[in-house]
């Protein structure tokens, strides 16, 4: 609940800040800071690798209640080694990096001084959360989401500062709003080190000379890094190739329909965070009959929690984009629509890949999903070549996304036991009817009242309607169904 609170105070302060700083900065600006910032997530693949084994190990400590001290060990390994991945992409970043913006980036040749300035407030605010990651790490591992969600609060009402600050100055408004970022980026890294310093005596750094560990961590995020450089592939590595054919105004529009395709996902997020640990702990306990559970109620609840809110953007997007925007760039309502079904298969990759990294045995597991999922830039840049149509590249992400799905579960099926015929019975088949006779019946109602259904408001109360029936209906087992029941009489009755 603390979870979701904050996520929508943070759709509300994304949705104003957007229309805010894409009014102010223009199209053009706009595009260039989105690609410009999204150069450096490429260089931080190592980051995101060691993010995900802190995560694991300290998570996997908890659920087997370790010592104080194997804790407090594993914590300031991981610091060291992310201190040490800042330092690395800080000389990367600072070498290869500025070269690649300065020689091969299609940026107005008038605007390459405030996008070198972008470059280096990203540069820094990236090493900067780098090295506080750890920390984070572990207040999720401890599931205080409360604390988690104060801190992302206070993030967003930083946020929204600059939006107003950046409004009201005359300076060069790219330059000044990637100043302020980088100081409003200072602030959650400085929460989180001073929370854990208070509240967790693990979080306590003391420097550690344990190579076994060392050895360890690092050869679960060295196959994590697979898979990374997959997601930064199809994130960051479409966006410069959407650069390198079609320029920034093409990157705003994709920068758009990703940050509403984020916060619409939050949804299923939410949920998720908060469950992800509980997978890993019933792992440690070798308790595999209730993991597996887990998985499949993490990924069905997850998928309908999306859909719910996905399915009135999907029939309004062109409506939701105008009323959200001064101005929207050329693309930006069919990026919208396809960026948002590849988030609706995605979103029930999350909690198969925690159960995969739970195990710790990930080798062939990143092998397989990691290298399918890279084909996507190499796919779509061939296609790009001959069909010199922008959206092409996320068709071929969709049909990417929907073919490792299934690889992921044939894995599973080896490491964890897990049941390919329980899977499709408990998520898809539930998912599927959810899905078919909730479309149906909206296009259907389309037909006949077409009129009523242009109008958003309308429209997103009748496609919530129709989703929330045909969950309970068709999406929810007996038990689910009693337990739902029972949870609201008693809600009511304590409100009376």
């Amino acid at each position: 609940m603390f979870l979701y609170f904050r996520m929508l105070l943070n759709m509300g302060v994304t949705f104003y800040t957007s229309r805010i700083v894409l009014q102010v900065l223009g199209v053009e600006d706009y595009g260039i800071y989105n690609v410009v910032g999204g150069l450096i997530i490429i260089f931080s693949f190592l980051n995101t690798a060691m993010s995900n084994s802190t995560q694991r190990f300290l998570t996997f400590e908890l659920g087997q209640k370790a010592d104080i001290c194997r804790l407090s060990k594993i914590f300031s390994t991981s610091v060291n080694i992310h201190f040490l991945i800042a330092l690395i992409i800080l000389i990367v970043g600072e070498t290869i990096g500025l070269y690649f913006l300065n020689v091969y980036m299609t940026i107005p040749i008038e605007r390459m001084g405030a996008a070198n300035i972008v470059y280096q407030c990203s540069l820094w605010s990236c090493c900067l959360g780098i090295i506080a990651l750890p920390y984070n790490a572990i207040i999720i591992s401890y599931e205080r989401m409360n604390i988690f969600a104060y801190v992302s609060i206070l993030d967003v009402m930083l946020k929204l500062i600059v939006a107003y600050v950046l409004y009201i100055v005359t300076f060069d408004k790219l330059i000044v709003y990637a100043l302020l970022m980088l100081m409003a980026s200072v602030v959650s890294p400085v929460v989180y080190v001073w929370y854990d310093y208070r509240h967790f005596r693990e979080s306590r750094y003391k420097y550690v000379k344990d190579m076994s560990l060392f050895k360890e961590m690092c050869g679960f995020a060295g196959w994590n890094m697979i898979g990374n450089w997959a997601y930064i592939g199809f994130t960051q590595g479409l966006n410069i190739l959407l650069n390198v054919f079609f320029g920034p105004t093409i990157n705003a529009a994709r920068g758009i329909a990703v940050q509403l395709q984020g916060a619409i996902g939050q949804f299923s997020r939410n949920f998720q965070m908060a469950v992800n640990p509980q997978i890993t702990k019933k792992y440690a306990v070798n308790d595999l009959q209730e993991m597996h559970s887990l998985v499949f109620i993490s990924s069905k609840y997850s998928f309908f929690l999306l859909f719910l809110i996905a399915l009135p953007i999907l029939f309004q997007a062109e409506n939701v984009l105008k009323w959200w925007l001064v101005t929207v760039p050329d693309k930006t309502v069919i990026f919208l629509k396809i960026i948002v079904c590849i988030s609706m298969i995605d979103v029930l990759a999350n909690p198969l890949n925690i159960a995969a990294q739970a195990t710790g045995k990930i080798k062939w597991y990143q092998i397989f999903e990691g290298g399918t999922l890279l084909m996507i830039v190499p796919v779509s840049y061939c296609v790009l070549c001959f069909c010199h149509i922008p959206e092409i590249v996320f068709i071929v992400h969709l049909i990417v996304a929907i073919m490792v799905q299934y690889i992921r579960l044939l894995l599973l099926r080896k490491m964890i036991a897990l049941s390919l015929v329980l899977y499709l019975k408990k998520v898809i088949y539930r998912i599927f009817l959810v899905v078919f006779f909730t479309v149906i019946s909206l296009y259907g109602l389309e037909y006949l009242l077409h009129s009523l259904m242009d109008n958003f408001f309308v429209c997103s109360l009748i496609c919530v309607s129709f989703t929330a029936m045909y969950i309970y209906v068709c999406g929810l087992t007996s038990f689910e169904k009693k337990f739902f029941v029972t949870k609201l009489i008693l809600i009511f009755s304590k409100h009376r």
